[in-house]
């Protein structure tokens, strides 16, 4: 069963989320969920996330991204 959810306020660098913002906005991901994913994983002992996945988040977090248009490759 799903854990009442809770709002909170967290201080956070202004680059940081600007940017993280724009990505969920690009990507059609929501970043209370990716936000929610993050602390989970850092937390549960068997995190519910792949490996995989948090491996991915990891080099997202530390990658160097070209923009790409979808007008640039159709």
């Amino acid at each position: 069963m799903f854990n009442k959810m809770v709002l909170k306020t967290f201080n956070l660098d202004g680059g940081a989320y600007s940017k993280f913002s724009e990505y969920c906005k690009e990507n059609g991901i929501s970043m209370s969920r990716q936000v929610d994913i993050f602390i989970r994983a850092q937390v549960e002992e068997e995190p519910e996330v792949k490996e995989e996945y948090l491996r991915k988040l990891e080099a997202i977090s530390r990658g160097k991204f070209i923009r790409v248009d979808i007008d640039d490759i159709l």
